[in-house]
């Protein structure tokens, strides 16, 4: 046989561990290109596994850009609050510029149900009479005419709770969600003496003082459904008025014993059964 040819022979490498002193071996390693290249990928791959079950299972993921903890989710409310804040300035502004532009064009004063439904500040117009009077005759032939189909004839609509328009009763964040059966309510922080806002047209059914829930006040509408607003420092309506949807009710101002802040706790039920307020209503 003749002797294989080394330049097809695989070549083999070694890593030793030699002592400085004696230049004993202490630990030799032997290994091929190929296994060289597997150790490295194993390696590799070993690091990334290890890596993402660190950052994946352990509290080392909070240092990750962007994700959120527990000091995120305060600032969150905290933002939120003073959004709500400022939200509640401008509204008053712009109670303030309705009721100066009605007193310098020598209009009737609205009232404070009106003002708290309006959206749009109406400023001083510098339209023409005839043009204002055109477009209000405009107007006035369109309302015409729907009502010749029915529509905007002041009769009571037969809609599913789906399709109703829920006002807010208040913006806030929803501390504690609805829970069919330990919690079949929401509460939704707000800071002392925001305006709670009835959710639909109804009556009131009952206001008063409860020594659990502070001031209560519950009222009835359309389609056998219920609102209760407890938790406040301040009642605005009676038992047995009648409100309209985003109408003022009452003020915020108790103590939560869950969150330890100001809160609302709203309730919606209907033929006897609560129902889940974030469904239809955007907080």
């Amino acid at each position: 046989m003749g002797r294989q040819n080394p330049e097809h022979s695989t070549r083999q490498f070694r890593l030793s561990l030699v002592d400085n002193e004696t230049h004993e071996p202490l630990r030799s390693i032997r290994f091929n290109r190929a296994q060289f290249v597997y150790g490295i990928i194993t390696a590799v791959l070993a690091i990334l596994l290890v890596s993402y079950l660190l950052f994946a299972f352990t509290p080392l993921r909070t240092i990750i850009p962007g994700y959120p903890n527990a000091h995120s989710h305060r600032q969150a409310v905290a933002n939120a609050i003073k959004i709500d804040s400022l939200e509640n300035a401008v509204f008053r502004w712009n109670l303030y510029a309705e009721s100066l532009s009605r007193v310098l064009t020598g209009e009737q004063t609205i009232d404070f149900d009106s003002l708290m439904h309006a959206d749009v500040v109406r400023y001083l117009s510098d339209k023409d009479p005839a043009e204002l009077a055109r477009r209000d005759s405009l107007l006035r032939e369109t309302v015409r005419k729907e009502e010749q189909f029915g529509v905007g004839t002041g009769a009571e609509r037969n809609l599913p709770i789906e399709g109703m328009h829920f006002f807010t009763p208040l913006k806030g964040v929803v501390a504690t969600p609805f829970d069919r059966v330990s919690h079949p309510a929401i509460d939704i922080t707000a800071p002392t003496g925001s305006v709670v806002s009835a959710v639909l047209d109804g009556t009131v059914v009952f206001a008063g003082w409860d020594a659990e829930s502070g001031y209560v006040i519950i009222l009835q509408h359309r389609e056998d459904l219920l609102s209760v607003y407890t938790n406040n420092q301040k009642l605005l309506r009676s038992s047995g008025d009648a409100v309209k949807a985003g109408a003022p009710i009452a003020l915020v101002g108790g103590l939560s014993s869950r969150t330890g802040a100001d809160h609302l706790h709203f309730e919606l039920w209907q033929n006897g059964q609560s129902l889940d307020p974030t469904r239809y209503i955007s907080f």
